[in-house]
């Protein structure tokens, strides 16, 4: 911790300062000092109120973001999830923003949850990379989200999480809808089989008794 002090948001209305670009050395630990002035041109003589805020480490204290699902795919028993750092406000010299990854480097570890689709069992797992290669059941469709993580840290040691995904592959019609619209249909089938059946026999025998009279020799011939 050293002593050199830097100014921002100099007679400002604002309640907000971004402090970022003085924040350089994401390892040290700041404090933010709060004056409250009064505007140029009235005498006051009085040393002006302030505030001091919490102490803050920008490498241990800021929470990770959300990761950005770029591509996923299911096939077979594999699945396979891209993603993107999220950014931070840090800029390269081009002034390009830098990623999560740009400032925590190897300390940073992404963390895959996935499960089967309908179901609340939940599996995990772990990468440097910004890619996921996970064994699934081929049969069944896969939830999942993806959460940056800090192993290294007290507090704050996981981020947000991603937006949570589904796959579509292989889904029937009662992965969609359950078995009770199956069994409703299976007895509206049911249903219409037997009535044409009745109606079959009803019509056979309508048709033969009809053949029958048509043989029967006519009276008083």
């Amino acid at each position: 911790q050293t002593t050199d002090t830097k100014k921002k948001c100099i007679s400002t209305a604002e309640t907000e300062c971004d402090v970022t670009d003085v924040l350089r050395n994401v390892k040290e630990t700041y404090t933010a000092h709060i004056l409250s002035v009064t505007s140029s041109g009235m005498d006051n003589f009085e040393e002006p109120p302030f505030a001091v805020s919490e102490k803050f480490t920008p490498y241990s204290q800021t929470v990770l973001g959300k990761p950005e699902i770029q591509n996923y795919t299911q096939k077979g028993s594999k699945l396979n999830v891209v993603f993107q750092d999220p950014l931070t406000p840090y800029t390269f010299p081009n002034g390009s923003f830098r990623s999560i990854r740009d400032i925590f480097q190897d300390d940073l570890e992404y963390k895959l949850y996935y499960w089967k689709d309908q179901s609340s069992g939940k599996k995990a797992a772990t990468t440097k990379s910004r890619k996921f290669e996970v064994s699934v059941d081929s049969t069944k469709n896969y939830c999942f989200y993806i959460q940056g993580v800090i192993p290294s840290r007290r507090e704050n040691r996981n981020g947000q999480d991603s937006m949570v995904l589904c796959t579509s592959v292989g889904r029937t019609i009662l992965d969609e809808y359950g078995a009770e619209v199956f069994i409703i249909v299976a007895v509206i089938a049911i249903a219409i089989i037997t009535l044409a059946i009745v109606l079959s026999v009803i019509l056979c025998k309508r048709q033969k008794a009809k053949a029958a009279r048509e043989k029967e020799p006519l009276n008083g011939v």
